[in-house]
């Protein structure tokens, strides 16, 4: 399951999506969320929908992969339809022992997972279309203002993307980890919560001795490499906003305008 996770990974491609300026991506995925939030009417998802399937097929980012994403949070999903589908007050449609099933209760348990979805798949694409460098530069290009309040708007960047950025090699660290213990007799899966909890402190404490270890080296390489922080630093490609950001800028007022008229529908 740990191999599943792909947030934080990066897809190298040449398509629209990776051509996008970062903060455009930043700020436009931004906006599409709280719209997945603001907007929770059926024809809103579905519309939805089909825009994220759109944006997967232009960013060249092969389904299985998007899809493999997903997997991890599978029985979260699962969980709060169940949850939605048998809580919900309305047309009882089926009696599962005490607990009522209704039609109410299904058409809410379908949205609020579809949301979920739509939040894992649309965040997971911007990972996969911009690369580490671009988003550290967006977030401190978006941060700038607050340097007039004494924000440390470099740093911060900085601090988020790295901690992104090790979500994948943490990930791999703590699959071997998990394997080399199970090889000399290690248990994971058997017991009670208490039990289980107990056996992951062998994975817990190499997984946190390495974790400070590659700290410690990133932050002697970038010692190596003269980094002295944001001041006075220099890009080698400046971020600019061009034609294809302009005409994303755009199809995603359409975009608003055609989720505000869903509320109507």
């Amino acid at each position: 399951m740990l191999n599943n996770i792909m947030l934080g990974q990066y897809f190298p491609g040449d398509s629209v999506l990776h051509r996008l300026d970062a903060r455009v991506k930043l700020v436009l995925l931004l906006l599409m969320l709280i719209e997945v939030f603001v907007f929770t009417s059926g024809p809103a998802y579905g519309f939805i929908t089909v825009v994220t399937g759109l944006l997967i097929f232009l960013s060249g980012v092969p389904v299985r992969l998007v899809l493999r994403s997903l997997k991890p949070l599978w029985w979260i999903v699962i969980f709060t339809f169940v949850i939605h589908l048998f809580s919900h007050p309305g047309q009882e449609l089926a009696r599962v022992w005490h607990f009522a099933i209704t039609q109410e209760g299904v058409v809410q348990g379908t949205l609020i997972s579809l949301r979920l979805l739509l939040l894992i798949l649309l965040s997971t694409l911007l990972t996969f279309t911009t690369s580490p460098l671009q988003l550290t530069d967006a977030l401190e290009s978006l941060l700038a203002p607050g340097k007039c309040v004494g924000m440390p708007a470099h740093e911060l960047a900085m601090m988020m993307t790295i901690a992104l950025r090790f979500i994948p090699t943490l990930i791999s660290e703590t699959d071997k980890i998990m394997k080399a213990q199970q090889s000399r007799g290690a248990d994971f899966t058997t017991g009670n919560i208490l039990k289980r909890l107990k056996n992951m402190v062998p994975i817990l404490v190499p997984l946190f001795l390495s974790a400070f270890r590659r700290a410690d080296e990133l932050a002697l390489a970038m010692e190596a490499r003269c980094y002295r922080g944001g001041q006075g630093r220099t890009r080698m490609k400046e971020l600019r906003i061009r034609r294809v950001d302009y005409w994303a800028m755009a199809a995603f007022v359409v975009f608003s305008m055609v989720m505000g008229v869903s509320l109507y529908i």
